[in-house]
């Protein structure tokens, strides 16, 4: 089974760009499995809290990402 996990900041996606986002890693899997990959991708989509990230030892907030 195609497995993708996604981390991306909370508070970035709507409802609708989630489903985008999910459908087009399904997409993908398809695309180079073949079509009898679809139902059985599986694509979760965690949502990081604020702070929740850091990136060489720097703690990532929305201020530094430029959301705050």
């Amino acid at each position: 089974m195609p497995y993708a996990n996604l981390k991306v900041p909370a508070g970035t996606l709507t409802d609708a760009s989630k489903k985008k986002l999910q459908d087009a890693v399904t997409d993908a899997f398809a695309d180079v499995y073949g079509e009898r990959a679809r139902p059985n991708t599986l694509v979760i989509l965690e949502e990081v809290t604020d702070g929740g990230w850091s990136l060489g030892g720097t703690i990532l907030t929305a201020e530094i990402l430029g959301r705050g």
